[in-house]
């Protein structure tokens, strides 16, 4: 789907979102609005928390300031989300994947505390670099950037310096992957008893079974 602006300011995301009816669109993975829960409740314990603390909690730890906007974008979790999946059909697994890398990224920086400054930066590339790793085809930099609301300068920077304080550690597999399936799962089961899409699937199933299927050729081949 086509972007009409070139970069799309905080003010700007939030009219360009409200001037679509998701509630129309039956195609939205219910992984998004149990990821938006999540982080919503993580942003509002933080907040509690920075009530206390003499400093920002973002602003801490000087490389992971990376994330911090100016602007704070006037948008929910809920609507940003949807308006990535809105604009690149990200699969369930992507969110899921970038879910783990979040997680993953807040156990290497403790210190590190998601906030309204920066947990729309971390989404974007965290769900950016979950689409690389699980999707077959992907749109570039300079897209997401549009889709995220940052120039395409900084939507490269920010992937540089989260893989690099990752230490490239993005790998996600198999059972890591249905772990945290089964806690987003768990997360929805509390609301009513529903299920995430059973689409979910890990690229590193999707390799495991391929190299299964070639190596079963390279035998038959043998025995032939």
């Amino acid at each position: 789907m086509a972007l009409t602006s070139t970069i799309i300011s905080p003010r700007k995301l939030r009219y360009d979102v409200y001037s679509y009816s998701y509630q129309q669109d039956s195609n939205i993975p219910l992984v998004i609005s149990v990821l938006a829960s999540i982080i919503d409740r993580t942003l509002s314990r933080n907040q509690r928390i920075a009530k206390n603390c003499r400093f920002p909690l973002s602003s801490i730890s000087a490389k992971t300031r990376v994330f911090d906007c100016d602007e704070t974008p006037d948008m929910t979790i809920q609507s940003y989300l949807e308006r990535i999946f809105r604009y690149t059909r990200a699969g369930p697994s992507v969110y899921v994947v970038a879910y783990v890398y979040i997680d993953r990224f807040c156990q290497f920086y403790p210190q590190f505390q998601i906030g309204a400054r920066n947990v729309h930066r971390l989404l974007i590339t965290t769900i950016m670099l979950a689409s690389k790793y699980v999707e077959d085809m992907n749109y570039r930099n300079s897209y997401f950037a549009r889709v995220g609301g940052l120039t395409t300068k900084e939507m490269n920077k920010l992937e540089v310096e989260f893989l690099f304080l990752m230490k490239f550690k993005l790998h996600v597999n198999v059972s890591v992957f249905e772990s945290y399936c089964c806690h987003l799962e768990r997360e929805v089961s509390i609301g009513g008893g529903y299920h995430i899409e059973r689409t979910l699937r890990c690229a590193e199933e999707i390799k495991t079974k391929q190299r299964e299927e070639r190596r079963f050729d390279q035998i038959a081949h043998l025995l032939l």
